[in-house]
């Protein structure tokens, strides 16, 4: 999409979210849907805050202007997402469902697994940028399906929590070139690109079904039947628009490996800075 309105200063909003009567499976009354949507509230704030600590390691050695006013913004925005989908475990836990467990092993891989590396070296740097380009442009992507998904507009999700991934959603294309410029700033070689992406891909899917068997299984609202689950099942719901299908992950997978890929081909700001400017969350915090 071409229809972008130039570059914009990226700026964290403060939202909030109050989960005060929302039902425990928000997505159409499906728990395979909203499990899925789940997934990402456990497994995104770790990933984001490690976004963070890593992004204020490569800001010293960042001498564009410009470009250290993005990374500055990133760092703002991505703090809010992870202090925003926190949220959710404490409305899970109140539910019955203590989502502590599977917190604990991203805890595990984003401070101890990734963050265990020999970070006094620039080449280890250099290699967790990569890792965090190639899973900005999954997010970007997510963003643009959220945003434009209908699926989600006729359903019946709550509309607070379709408020919450759509801000999310928006913020994501909004900076979506961030982590891609500051890997060329510091590595222009496409195989590194590359390499990484391969890697990050397989490990999120992995990781996603890794949490939503986690959260099937312990959701004291089903019944032993209802825990289980078949890949027809899912692919019902992401037919459904509740969830990305994995045709169109596996489009953008091919799209981020072309050697002419920029983030800038993908996705809408000005769709992101349209919905921002509606969103109740974002409204609400320039209040």
């Amino acid at each position: 999409m071409n229809d972008d309105p130039g570059p914009v200063v990226l700026q964290a909003r403060n939202v909030s979210f109050d989960w005060e009567s929302m039902r425990m499976h928000y997505m159409d009354g499906d728990p395979l849907a909203t499990h899925l949507m789940n997934v990402m509230h456990l497994f995104l704030p770790e990933g984001e805050e490690w976004f963070v600590r890593v992004f204020k390691e490569a800001l010293p050695l960042i001498h564009d202007e410009k470009l250290r006013a993005d990374v500055i913004g990133f760092i703002g925005q991505e703090a809010m997402h992870a202090q925003a989908h926190s949220g959710i475990h404490t409305f899970l836990a109140d539910q019955g469902l203590d989502p502590a467990p599977y917190v604990k092993q991203m805890e595990y891989v984003f401070r101890v697994a990734l963050d265990k590396r020999p970070t006094n070296t620039k080449n280890s740097l250099v290699e967790r940028l990569a890792l965090i380009a190639a899973i900005e442009h999954l997010t970007a992507f997510l963003g643009m399906w959220v945003l434009t998904e209908r699926g989600l507009d006729e359903a019946d999700v709550d509309p607070r929590m379709l408020d919450l991934v759509r801000w999310h959603g928006a913020e994501e294309v909004e900076h979506r070139a961030v982590a891609y410029d500051v890997l060329q700033y510091f590595d222009t070689r496409r195989f590194r690109r590359t390499r990484t992406y391969l890697l990050v891909a397989p490990t999120v899917v992995v990781m996603w079904g890794r949490g939503l068997r986690f959260l099937m299984k312990n959701d004291p609202t089903l019944t032993d039947d209802q825990r289980s689950y078949t890949l027809k099942q899912i692919r019902a719901v992401t037919q459904r628009g509740l969830f990305p299908t994995a045709k169109a992950v596996g489009k953008a997978s091919v799209r981020y490996l072309r050697k002419d890929y920029h983030p800038s081909k993908e996705g809408s700001t000005s769709l992101a800075v349209a919905y921002l400017a509606t969103s109740p969350a974002a409204r609400a915090a320039t209040v």
